[in-house]
């Protein structure tokens, strides 16, 4: 049985929430493991507006430490807290940010009700930072005004699906079942061969997901996103900000979209609006201008990998 993977996103806005729109957060669920990628203001009022169980989240992604990224995280480990949370909790993130959460709970005279460990992120290249039985999670780094990584999500195949017809025919043994299903061939004792390919069903297509929070316009990211299935990708601005963009470490949208062409990817969500535009239909024409397969990102929404 295949996994679902998709993103839901709650916030996609940039600086200031406005025009309804909130800051950066994301909802990754892969299964039954659920991921916050960024976790901006009004988060939890977001999840639930949105029916997202918060409590089922047992890893935090934090991209840099600009407030649209990271401001809501307090409340959402405090409300954990008053909850009597007693499951684990890991917080990745950039230097600084175990730091900034251990001295808000030593002021207020906190003691968590559950463990929380913090792993440091850097932004010196690929680095793997979970690794699960059907998918890992990598950092790797964005040029922005201070430290800051993108997140890459990657599918690992799991068990392989026998051809019933076969095995019922030839009543192989367990030990045979499960070699086949690891997508091993195997040999029983009579030296008697069975071919993975024979046995079991073709493996789908593995499935992967970018996410690129705060990030100059970057070439460079290419060998980190060939081929995803969904990239996200910062468009602060459009073309008439262009200098504007370069100058804040930020892209417009055509940018957004150049990233994505290059890099072969399959489909582009845009999002980090800037509070100066209200409507987002020509931030997106200028991004299928150059790749087609771009969609804008919508709070509440989500999208299948």
């Amino acid at each position: 049985m295949i996994p679902e993977f998709e993103v839901t996103i709650l916030g996609n806005t940039s600086s200031i929430p406005v025009h309804g729109r909130h800051h950066t957060a994301q909802v990754v669920r892969f299964g039954q493991d659920f991921l916050l990628l960024d976790c901006g203001e009004a988060m939890q009022l977001q999840a639930r507006a949105f029916k997202i169980r918060v409590s089922k989240i047992n890893t935090i992604f934090i991209s840099h430490l600009h407030g649209d990224h990271y401001l809501g995280l307090v409340g959402l480990l405090s409300s954990y807290h008053l909850a009597k949370r007693t499951s684990p909790l890991t917080l990745f993130g950039p230097q600084g940010l175990d730091e900034i959460i251990t001295t808000h709970f030593r002021w207020s005279n906190t003691k968590l009700s559950y463990p929380l460990t913090f792993v440091q992120t850097h932004d010196d290249g690929l680095n793997l930072l979970l690794d699960t039985p059907r998918y890992q999670v990598y950092s790797f780094p964005l040029k922005h005004r201070l430290p800051t990584t993108g997140f890459l999500i990657k599918e690992k195949h799991g068990l392989r699906s026998m051809i019933k017809e076969k095995l019922q025919q030839d009543n192989l043994s367990f030990a045979a079942i499960q070699s086949l299903r690891k997508g091993i061939d195997y040999k029983d004792e009579n030296g008697k061969k069975y071919k993975v390919n024979a046995y079991t069903h073709p493996l789908p297509p593995l499935r992967s997901y970018a996410y690129c929070s705060d990030t100059i316009y970057n070439p460079d990211l290419k060998p980190y996103l060939e081929n995803v299935d969904l990239l996200y990708h910062e468009s602060t601005f459009m073309e008439d900000n262009r200098e504007r963009a370069a100058v804040t470490f930020h892209s417009t949208a055509k940018q957004a979209a150049e990233i994505a062409k290059i890099s072969g990817v399959k489909k582009l969500l845009l999002g980090h609006f800037s509070s100066r535009y209200t409507d987002l239909e020509l931030m997106l024409g200028e991004a299928k201008s150059v790749f087609p397969s771009s969609i804008l990102s919508e709070e509440g929404q989500t999208y299948a990998i």
